[in-house]
């Protein structure tokens, strides 16, 4: 169950990784400035206040940012695990190099840059500068996508797949049985995959993108 404290959190969240406090997310988003205040979130008499979902959904399309980035958000808030300032960076391409990755999907080794990423909460949550133009056109050439390893893998969520082979894939989850996985591509010139479970080293989810 999503708790009271996850869901503001999940907003302040929102607002740092955006550089904006909750007053600035609220004014850029056409609300009262004093919306997400601390002294909003609970009645004089002590009950609960949450924020309407017309005002969340102001803030995500002014901030560009899907429910599904809002919701990590919200699921990673109820980790404890306090938000992160910056996540480990490399170029797409390396990706698939040895030393980079341990056999889980966590960042190891060197040759890693920082990029600021304030509200993610995965300690193990990375970084990959997209090259090319094979994920056109959700993704280009120079944009960023956060990584969290520690995310929840649904149906329809974007990943991040390493195979056994070394390859580094960035598909949809289209499907995901106990034999195989298949995966679509975001480019409709680029093909789907169907890979066999067995040759997948891991999966990771994309939170979000800086574009």
């Amino acid at each position: 169950m999503v708790s009271h404290r996850q869901i503001w959190a999940a907003i302040d969240a929102l607002a740092a990784r955006h550089g904006q406090s909750p007053s600035g997310l609220a004014r850029a988003a056409g609300l009262d400035a004093t919306t997400f205040n601390p002294s909003k979130r609970t009645a004089p008499n002590g009950k609960l206040r949450w924020p309407s979902s017309e005002s969340i959904a102001k803030i995500l399309s002014s901030t560009g940012e899907s429910f599904d980035a809002f919701a990590a958000l919200v699921l990673e808030a109820g980790t404890g695990t306090p938000p992160r300032a910056s996540v480990p960076l490399i170029g797409f391409a390396k990706a698939g190099a040895d030393g980079y990755f341990d056999d889980s999907g966590f960042p190891t080794g060197g040759g890693w840059e920082l990029v600021p990423a304030p509200g993610v909460a995965d300690p193990h949550a990375f970084a990959l500068k997209i090259t090319g133009d094979s994920m056109e056109p959700v993704y280009r050439s120079g944009d960023v996508i956060i990584v969290s390893p520690g995310a929840q893998v649904r149906r329809g969520d974007r990943v991040v797949v390493k195979t056994t082979a070394g390859e580094v894939l960035a598909k949809i989850l289209s499907k995901r049985t106990n034999a195989s996985v298949t995966l679509s591509s975001f480019n409709p010139q680029t093909d789907d995959r169907v890979l066999a479970a067995g040759d997948i080293l891991w999966m990771s989810r994309i939170l979000w993108a800086s574009q």
